[in-house]
């Protein structure tokens, strides 16, 4: 879902903000992009509830990133032993005017795949932007902050 659909309190808003200023901290001539899905019928049909969406732009095509537009989806999961709700994983897209460019995800093997990968230099700080996402999500009692 949209981040800015899933700010539903100040500390999850926080969290978001925290991310956000993570990844500019990084790469400051990104552009965050709060509101990375539209809001059609057919989009909403394909968002994951358990998932925050931020998109990032770049000014143009940037060729360490070997994309334009990233899209990052943190996703969750709610435990129906203990209602804990905690991020199990993040998963970032590159997009250029051709599509996507490259995959990476933290649930499975922390790799890249695609036509066009990143440069080391800028695989591994994202990759320690995934880490400290999931840091900030999992540190705090996201579960009794966190509701639908």
């Amino acid at each position: 879902m949209n981040a800015s659909e899933m700010a539903t309190n100040l500390e999850f808003a926080s969290k978001i903000a925290t991310v956000v200023n993570l990844f500019k901290f990084e790469f400051p001539d990104a552009r965050s992009d709060l509101k990375p899905w539209k809001n059609d019928p057919q989009t909403r049909e394909l968002v994951d509830p358990d998932s925050i969406d931020i998109g990032f732009h770049f000014p143009g095509i940037s060729k360490s990133w070997q994309s334009r537009s990233i899209l990052i989806q943190i996703r969750f999961y709610q435990d129906p032993v203990n209602d804990a709700r905690r991020a199990i994983g993040v998963e970032v897209a590159g997009f250029n005017h051709l599509g996507e460019q490259w995959r990476l995800s933290t649930v499975e093997n922390w790799s890249f795949v695609g036509a066009s990968v990143p440069s080391s230099q800028v695989g591994e700080k994202l990759k320690q932007f995934c880490r400290q996402t999931l840091e900030v999500f999992n540190n705090n009692s996201l579960s009794d902050n966190y509701s639908q």
